[in-house]
């Protein structure tokens, strides 16, 4: 089983309110926050979700986020280069990241597996 396609974009942000405001002006709409800087944001015509993430540190990356049914069985035809194993987010999802072959990341996100605790980090 490889991935069921995009599921939403990760971006990567020093100012979470202003580009808040950007996907607001857009017409895309917040389902939660978080209190540190991150909120995932919605359009109500449907398409990929984007999740904002506030960064003041490092590189602002934006990159798309795969939807895996069951991260145990996730068996591309392809090994990929893994970045992070899948692990447990405090979204409630278990998260992997992947590289392609220029070494962009690729987010592969399923839900947690039966008795796995969404993380606190």
């Amino acid at each position: 089983m490889a991935t069921e396609g995009i599921e939403g974009f990760h971006v990567a942000t020093r100012n979470y309110g202003a580009t808040a405001a950007f996907w607001s002006s857009l017409g895309f709409a917040n389902v939660f926050e978080t209190d540190h800087g991150s909120g995932q944001w919605v359009h109500p015509a449907g398409g990929p979700y984007i999740l904002i993430v506030e960064r003041h540190e490092g590189e602002l990356t934006t990159y798309p986020i795969l939807r895996v049914a069951d991260s145990t069985a996730f068996a591309p035809d392809r090994e990929p280069d893994f970045a992070q194993p899948f692990t447990a987010r405090h979204w409630g999802v278990v998260e992997a990241l992947v590289r392609d072959p220029d070494g962009r990341t690729v987010s592969l996100e399923a839900p947690l597996p039966d008795g796995v605790a969404a993380s606190d980090a």
